[in-house]
């Protein structure tokens, strides 16, 4: 599936979501809902996935976990918290440039509108030459 379109789907998902949930839950209820909706879509989801850590040329498993890994490609992290902080940003960053993927989605559901808790990012899109 083309990458915008996933994102598309990703936005759409969470949306619907966040407009039958509201704010005031735990993120844990969030990422099972959106994993079910975003699979109730044909869309594969992985929870929780392992960013591979390389150090030294050896893979090693330090307990990073993704939220939501949606078809192979895009990154979600849930929060439902008060207001992201910079180590959230951060976070998301980083699982994109370990994984080497490129869009990935940080989703703070404890918004009025989720539009306001909606961060989308981009991490060195390759050339479409």
């Amino acid at each position: 599936m083309e990458l915008e379109h996933v994102g598309k789907q990703v936005v759409d998902a969470a949306m619907m979501v966040h407009r039958e949930l509201g704010p005031g839950l735990l993120e844990s209820a969030y990422e099972h809902c959106l994993a079910f909706e975003l699979t109730r879509r044909g869309i594969k989801i992985e929870r929780q996935k392992e960013p591979p850590v390389t150090y030294q040329g050896r893979k090693l498993d330090v307990g990073y976990r993704v939220d939501l890994l949606v078809d192979e490609q895009v990154i979600i992290e849930l929060k439902a918290v008060e207001r992201f902080e910079p180590i959230d940003e951060a976070q998301l960053i980083s699982y994109l440039k370990l994984s080497g993927l490129h869009l990935g989605f940080l989703i703070n559901f404890n918004t009025r509108l989720l539009k306001d808790g909606l961060h989308r990012r981009v991490h060195q899109l390759p050339n479409s030459t």
